[in-house]
């Protein structure tokens, strides 16, 4: 069992050097605005952000079918959406990997993964890479939370969604803790934070 285990990390560390700890944003930063776009959800349908008209923001989480890292996700972004979409506030997962590169991204895939992992959320492909070149996303897991402001979508936090991807309950939800704050008309008490993951590493 030891064994095992350390096997796991050796293999996840030898991705993470595609997985690496990045830099913060430098493309966007907290208060840059985002520009709306349309993306293919696994569904086939399209979403777009001014779409849903009565959204008060969104969670933006940059994924893909084959980070060990963002795997031990899926749960949490289930529970993040199923609070927070009522609310006003959806989580839009996005995979931006290249499916040149990583075969494992194909859309075909992802509708796979979802299904078996019974994602509640929307699952969408930025199959040009568009999307995360706007946002400025490096790796994945990394999140966003975006909020309409003046009919802008303004970037509000940057960062991890938490600070403990092996044990979700010690975990600092930072995600989380943003959203609430915005709800109750607070100031963010954290804006940015690093994160974690593997590369995405985009086509020239």
């Amino acid at each position: 069992m030891r064994y095992f285990i350390i096997s796991f990390y050796l293999i996840s560390l030898i991705l993470i050097l595609g997985f690496s700890k990045n830099d913060f944003n430098t493309t966007k930063k907290v208060g840059d605005t985002i520009i709306d776009f349309k993306l293919q959800n696994i569904d086939k349908s399209f979403v777009s952000l001014n779409g849903f008209k009565n959204a008060k923001g969104f969670m933006v989480v940059f994924t893909c079918n084959h980070c060990p890292f963002a795997k031990l996700y899926t749960k949490r972004l289930n529970d993040l959406n199923n609070k927070y979409k009522p609310m006003g506030v959806p989580l839009l997962a996005i995979n931006s990997m290249d499916t040149m590169l990583y075969k494992d991204e194909v859309f075909s895939n992802m509708q796979q993964r979802a299904k078996t992992e019974r994602y509640n959320f929307y699952y969408l492909q930025d199959a040009q890479q568009v999307v995360a070149k706007d946002f400025g996303a490096k790796h994945t897991p990394q999140a966003y939370v975006i909020w309409k402001e003046n009919g802008a979508w303004v970037i509000k936090y940057t960062g991890s969604i938490d600070d403990d991807g092996e044990h979700p309950l010690l975990a600092k939800p930072y995600l989380s803790i943003a959203v609430d704050e915005l709800l109750a008309g607070k100031k963010l008490s954290i804006s940015e934070t690093e994160s974690f993951g593997c590369r995405i590493f985009y086509r020239k």
